[in-house]
C-alpha cells in the first residue's frame, strides 16, 4: 500500500524517514525535481533498478541516469571527465543539465545496457538534494508510464504508477515541465545530445568548444527533443536506439541495392540474350536459297531424258 507526503514547508522529517525507509527497502519513491516528478530507486540495487524499470514498462536497454546531491560527487561515480565537461556541471550544478560520463569501473551497480556509461545530474530542487544526501545516489526517470507524459504533480504520477509506488512525496506542482540539457563527456569535446532548458549558446558562453549532435544549430531538433515521457533520458539510452534505427536503414538500403543489382543484371542479361538471338538469325543462311533447283536445269534434265527414251533413235550396228 502505497503512502503520501507532503514534500513542502518546514516538517518534513517525516517524508524523510519514510522515503529512506522506502529506498533501503529496495522500494521506490517519488518526489518532485526541477523539472517534472522522478520515480527512484537505490542506484546500487539491481532489483530496485528492475522494479523501476518494470513499473515504467520499459526494458533494461534503456537505463535511468542517476541523480546526486553534489558536485563533488561526480569523481565518485565518473571517471576521465575532461576538464571542460567538468566546468559545465560546476556552472550548471544544481540544474537542468545531465552529462554522460565514462562510469567508475569498481561501482557494482547494475543500471541496464549503459555501454560503460553513466548519465549525472544534480537537481535544482533542495528538498529532493536534502533526501538524495541521506539516501546516496538514486537511479531516477520521469514519473510515468512508458509512452505517456511525464507527471507534474503527485497525483498524476500516483494515478499512472499506482502501488508500484512505496512513497509518493508531494511538492506540489513541477512548474519547469522542460528537459534538461543532456551533454556526452566520454570525448574530448563535449557534444550536445539534447537541447533542453540550457540552450547551445548557454553551454558555450562557458565551453566554446561544445559542439551539437546534428548540424551547429542552438535550437532543440526532433531528435534532440524527445516526447515528454521521459524528461531524464540517458543519452546512452538514445545512443543505442539510434544504432538500431542506423543498422535497420542500412540493411533496407543494402536490400534495396541488391534488388537494383539484380535487376540491372536481370536487364543486361536479357539485352545480351537478344542481340546472341539477333546475330544467329543474321548468320543463318536462308534455308530456301539453294535447296530448290532452279527452272533450267530442270528443263535440261527434261531434254536429255527425252533423248535417252526416243524410239526413233536406234544405237548404230
Amino acid at each position: 500500500m502505497s503512502e503520501r507526503f507532503d514534500f513542502t514547508g518546514d516538517e518534513l522529517a517525516p517524508a524523510y524517514r519514510a522515503a529512506v525507509d522506502a529506498i533501503e527497502a529496495g522500494d521506490l519513491v517519488v518526489f518532485p525535481t526541477d523539472t517534472v516528478y522522478g520515480l527512484a530507486a537505490d542506484a546500487f540495487k539491481a532489483d530496485a533498478v528492475q522494479r523501476l524499470l518494470d513499473a515504467k514498462g520499459r526494458g533494461r536497454d534503456v537505463p535511468p541516469p542517476v541523480l546526486i546531491s553534489v558536485v563533488e560527487s561526480l569523481d565518485a561515480l565518473a571517471t576521465d571527465v575532461p576538464d571542460n565537461g567538468r566546468k559545465l556541471c560546476e556552472e550548471f550544478w544544481p540544474g537542468p543539465l545531465t552529462v554522460i560520463c565514462h562510469a567508475q569501473t569498481s561501482l557494482m551497480w547494475d543500471l541496464g545496457e549503459t555501454q560503460g556509461t553513466v548519465a549525472l545530474r544534480v537537481p535544482d530542487h533542495e528538498n529532493t538534494r536534502e533526501l538524495l544526501s541521506r539516501t546516496g545516489p538514486l537511479a531516477v526517470s520521469a514519473a510515468n508510464r512508458s509512452g505517456r507524459p511525464a507527471a507534474l504533480d503527485v497525483y498524476d504520477a500516483e494515478e499512472q504508477l499506482g502501488d508500484s509506488v512505496a512513497v509518493y512525496l508531494d511538492g506540489g506542482e513541477a512548474t519547469a515541465g522542460e528537459p534538461s540539457t543532456i551533454v556526452d563527456l566520454t570525448t574530448d569535446t563535449p557534444r550536445v545530445v539534447r537541447v533542453g532548458a540550457i540552450s547551445l549558446d548557454q553551454l558555450r558562453a562557458i565551453v566554446p568548444e561544445v559542439v551539437a549532435e546534428s548540424g551547429d544549430s542552438a535550437e532543440p531538433t526532433p531528435e534532440q527533443s524527445p516526447e515528454p515521457e521521459d524528461k531524464t533520458d540517458e543519452k546512452a539510452d538514445e545512443k543505442v536506439e539510434d544504432k538500431l534505427d542506423e543498422k535497420a536503414d542500412e540493411k533496407a538500403d543494402e536490400k534495396a541495392d541488391e534488388k537494383a543489382d539484380e535487376k540491372a543484371d536481370e536487364k543486361a542479361d536479357e539485352k545480351t540474350d537478344e542481340k546472341t538471338e539477333d546475330k544467329v538469325d543474321e548468320e543463318k543462311p536462308d534455308e530456301t536459297v539453294g535447296d530448290e533447283p532452279t527452272e533450267a536445269p530442270a528443263a535440261a534434265s527434261k531434254q536429255n531424258e527425252a533423248k535417252t527414251t526416243d524410239p526413233d533413235v536406234r544405237p548404230a550396228d
